[in-house]
């Protein structure tokens, strides 16, 4: 049985794979974006190559789920342009980092640095004007219903003290959460101490206030948003399912095939040490410091990794390694890990973190020490991003002959 957005059904497992759900997610990292950027643009280059040259990310995901800079690679690869096809190309997503970086965070001069540091001390380190336009002009009008594959955004409502996820799955129950993706991107992107938290409101087509938003970065709940995608996929199948049966095949994480992509990390060179940080008090937890700021590295990195633990424990545990990629660079050192220094410099070595990682080896979190350690195997992350672009043509294809099997069902859209 195919997919259509909003609704994934589990299929009987008799051809390959059978039917899978597939999932794609982004973490967030502000411009280190770039770096899932590089590397879903190799992993479209491999689907044009199998399929045509008019394939894109979004024609192959069940779900794209991104936080933060996540978000909105998430809402590029999805929103609808003119002709309805997705409005960025994968291919895109680098040069989208490097031309627009610089206007977001702008990097000026010693002058400036000092302003911007004696600002922070009383408000976000940039305004996000620039932000705010550019995302607006990308995506215009676009509602979180006219993506054309389900989306998952996480972001977090300061007023309230809880995560908002809009998800396409929970317009139907929730209507209230189909807001413009632009305020969307805006609310998942807004780094505290970076950015300004950010309110909008959604309204009936009579102009009626639905809901109200007051947010902050999605990286606050799920810097890494791979459960909370797998979590929406589940519980729709759940309730659309018929019977224990279809319950159960929705909670086998072997039904799952799974891309999750970081934006590199600080593993491997010490940061910070407790006998420093004996010593801190508020402004030097909050303080940004050579492009860090201690509390915010805190929260998104162990948001990510205990993500990174919960699945790649259950996949082994279920001997499904094989449905579950996981791409990240535990090794950026200094400027690199910055998530707001948008150097020229500094933008071309995170081009080539990108670029090498895909030579890299599979990696495993070791849970113990947290650090990526080899798979075992010899296989790099180009193979195994060329591995899984067959397995998702397979899937594709799957679909499309379950769709001519019955009865040729028009669907908005066939993954």
């Amino acid at each position: 049985m195919a997919a259509t957005k909003n609704h994934v059904s589990p299929a009987p497992r008799d051809s390959d794979d059978g039917h899978l759900v597939t999932v794609l997610s982004i973490d967030g990292g502000g411009i280190r974006g770039i770096i899932p950027g590089i590397i879903l643009a190799f992993l479209e280059s491999e689907l044009r190559r199998l399929d045509g040259d008019n394939v894109r990310i979004a024609d192959y995901f069940d779900v794209i789920a991104g936080t933060s800079t996540g978000g909105l690679v998430t809402a590029m690869l999805t929103a609808p342009n003119e002709y309805n096809r997705p409005l960025y190309a994968a291919q895109h997503l680098k040069d989208f980092y490097l031309n627009h970086s610089p206007q977001i965070f702008p990097q000026n001069n010693v002058i400036a640095s000092v302003v911007k540091f004696i600002t922070s001390l009383c408000g976000p380190s940039y305004d996000g004007k620039d932000l705010h336009k550019i995302i607006r002009d990308n995506l215009k009008e676009t509602r979180l219903d006219q993506t054309l594959t389900n989306v998952v955004i996480p972001t977090f409502d300061i007023k309230r003290l809880q995560p908002t996820i809009f998800s396409s799955f929970q317009l139907k129950k929730r209507p209230y959460l189909n807001g413009l993706l632009s305020d969307i991107c805006i609310a998942t992107s807004a780094a505290p101490t970076y950015l300004p938290a950010h309110y909008f409101e959604t309204k009936t087509q009579h102009g009626h206030v639905m809901g109200k938003f007051d947010l902050i970065d999605g990286g606050v709940a799920a810097n890494n948003p791979t459960l909370v995608a797998m979590a929406e996929v589940t519980n729709q199948i759940s309730h659309e399912g018929q019977g224990d049966s279809l319950k159960v095949e929705a909670m086998q994480y072997d039904r799952f095939l799974v891309i999750s992509l970081g934006t590199g990390s600080q593993k491997q060179e010490p940061k910070y040490s407790a006998k420093e940080a004996a010593e801190w008090g508020v402004l030097s937890w909050v303080s940004t410091t050579n492009g860090s700021t201690p509390l915010i590295d805190a929260f998104t990195q162990a948001s990510a990794d205990m993500v990174d633990f919960h699945i790649s424990s259950v996949f082994r545990a279920l001997n499904s390694e094989h449905n579950y990629l996981r791409i990240q660079d535990d090794t950026l050192t200094g400027e690199s890990s910055s998530v707001d220094l948008a150097t020229e410099d500094n933008l071309k070595k995170l081009v080539s973190v990108g670029e090498s990682l895909l030579d890299k080896p599979v990696s495993r979190i070791n849970l113990r020490t947290g650090l990526y350690e080899s798979a075992g195997t010899s296989e790099t992350n180009r193979e195994a991003l060329t591995r899984f672009a067959i397995r998702l043509s397979k899937q594709k294809q799957f679909r499309k002959s379950q769709t001519s099997a019955n009865n040729g069902n028009s669907q908005k859209k066939v993954v």
